[in-house]
Order: C-alpha cells, then structure tokens, then sequence
C-alpha cells in the first residue's frame, strides 16, 4: 500500500513537474553558442534573438561566439554543455551539411533537438560591374567563352553560397575556379575590387552594395524576388530552373533538454520574430523571417540534408 501511495505522489509530482519548469524557466543565465564569427548572417540573427529574449526572461542570454570548422567547432562546444535548457546553439546550414561534407564531425544530427527555424536568407549570384554579362545567360555564355579566366568568391568551404557555385558550374558544366575566404565580408569585397568577377554569397552581406550599385546582382536563387533587390530576377527567371538555395539559421538544443524548455524557447522565438521592428528588420537585411515548429524545422534539416548531400558528392567535395 505504502509503495502504491509512494508511486502516485511520484507520478502526480511529474505530471505538475513540467508545467512548473517551463513557468519558472529560466531562473539563470542562458548561454548561447553562435558557430560563426561576430558579423556574419548566423551571428546578427543570434544577438538579435538574444536581445530580446533577455528582455522577457528577465535573465540575460549571453552571445558566445565559438567560430571555426564550418561551424563545426561551435556545435561540439555547445554539445558539451548540459542539456537543461541553460545552452542554446544557433547554426546555419553548415550544421545540416557538414557531416556529409567532412571526413569526420564531432556530433551527429541527432545529438541536439530542433526549436526553430528562425530565419533564411536566400544566396544571391553577383559579378562586379565591369564584368560585361548583364545576365546570367551572358555571364554563362562569357564563361565559356574565355575556360581558366574567370573564378568565383565563396564565404567557406560547404556553405550553401559555396555548394550553390558548384551546383550552377554542374549544371553548365563551366570551367570556374572556385576561391574561399573565410566569412561572407572578404568574399563580397573581392568581387567588389575585381579579385574575383563572380560571387555566390548570401543575400545580408551583399545587399548594401547590390544596392550601391558597387555590385550587379544577376539572380536570386530563391522562388521569389526579394523586395531588397526588387530588380533582381530569380534564378528561374533568368532560366535557370532548381538553382534554389539559401542560408537558414535555427536555433537548436542538446537532445534530452526537458521538452518544456524546447517550447519555451520556441514560443519565444515565434514572439520574438512577429515583433513589427524585428520583423522589418530581418526584411531589410535580407532574411526572410519564418519561426517555424520544431518539427517543421526537423522536416527541413532532413530534407535540406538529402539535396546537399547529392550536390557534394556529384562536385566530389570532401574535408578530411
């Protein structure tokens, strides 16, 4: 009897256990890991959120930048921590790719649980402006006119820009060197100064100078025009159908972080994401906002997993 009564205060204690976490939540600290350098697409999106969350939690949430490996680093650092909610990672597309992209990954997909697509920023083709194709049809039939002379900036090896190159080199089978550079800024300043005549970057760091004029943009690899660049045709506009591709930034949490967190954080992210200023702020820099369900942005991890897993292994693309 005595047992009995002891298994129903236990049972009863977690069923009113996990409301009450998710209430008191967060009494501390929150720290949050962003996998890429102050500046970048990843780390405007996370401090953002980190702002406002701090406002509403009524406890800070403390940016740590732990950039390096594609963001590979950042990701092992952030399953390292505890999970009881008090650390949260946000990632771009590099922690979907990265495992079919390098010989070796310090965690599996499967270590962390999804909270929230926060936002995506399609990828964008420019050439500097003295560079005379006007189109995507020029620039392709100008590359093939001159194999060996033209390149390409990238802001890091297996970054969506970077595997949007080499899906765009496949499907016209173009003789375009490919040039990396760290992070999204030097790779937009050597099409800039003519370094390089062709770009792949994210939308964020190019617009100010698509904009300019201090670069043309030729297309947008999304489904629509982005009201940024309202001049810039999409990729199937210029004639270049399944050339889509951006870069997302989620938030994610160790696997095992108590459920109640999860939809904490993905409640709070959803606030966050319909405030009007947030929301127009994302638009001008480039971001289409989203805030989806955890599982819808498990649904687009697995299945941005399989499109770029192809991509790198048809472009034979391999860290070791």
């Amino acid at each position: 009897m005595r047992a009995t009564i002891r298994g129903l205060i236990l049972f009863s204690s977690l069923i009113i256990s996990g409301p009450a976490l998710a209430q008191g939540y967060p009494t501390k600290t929150v720290r949050m890991i962003v996998t890429f350098a102050p500046g970048g697409p990843t780390d405007v999106i996370g401090r953002i959120i980190a702002q406002k969350a701090s406002e509403s939690f009524g406890q800070q949430v403390v940016v740590e930048n732990v950039a390096g490996g594609g963001g590979n680093i950042g990701v092992a650092a952030a399953l390292r921590a505890p999970a009881d909610g008090y650390t949260v990672a946000v990632v771009s597309t590099g922690f979907i790719v990265n495992p079919s992209l390098y010989a070796k990954v310090p965690y599996a997909v499967s270590d962390f649980a999804p909270v929230s697509l926060v936002a995506a920023s399609p990828n964008i083709l420019t050439v500097n402006p003295e560079v005379k194709a006007k189109s995507v049809k020029e620039l392709v039939e100008l590359i093939k006119s001159s194999p060996g002379k033209f390149s390409y900036a990238q802001p890091g090896i297996g970054s969506t820009p970077h595997l949007a190159g080499e899906l765009f080199k496949l499907h016209f089978g173009l003789d375009l060197a490919m040039v990396p550079f760290p992070s999204a800024a030097p790779a937009v300043t050597a099409v800039m100064a003519g370094h390089t005549q062709v770009g792949f970057t994210a939308l964020p760091p190019a617009i100010a100078n698509v904009q300019d004029g201090k670069l043309r943009g030729l297309a947008i690899m999304a489904t629509k025009r982005n009201p940024g660049v309202p001049d810039v045709p999409t990729m199937a506009e210029a004639g270049v159908p399944d050339q889509e591709s951006d870069t997302v930034t989620g938030i994610v949490m160790r696997a095992g972080t108590p459920p109640e967190m999860i939809a904490r954080w993905h409640k709070e992210i959803v606030r966050i994401v319909a405030l009007p200023e947030v929301n127009a702020q994302l638009r001008k820099l480039g971001f289409d906002p989203v805030a989806n369900s955890p599982a819808e942005f498990a649904g687009r991890i697995k299945s941005e997993g399989a499109k770029w897993d192809k991509v790198i292994k048809d472009a034979k693309i391999r860290i070791d």
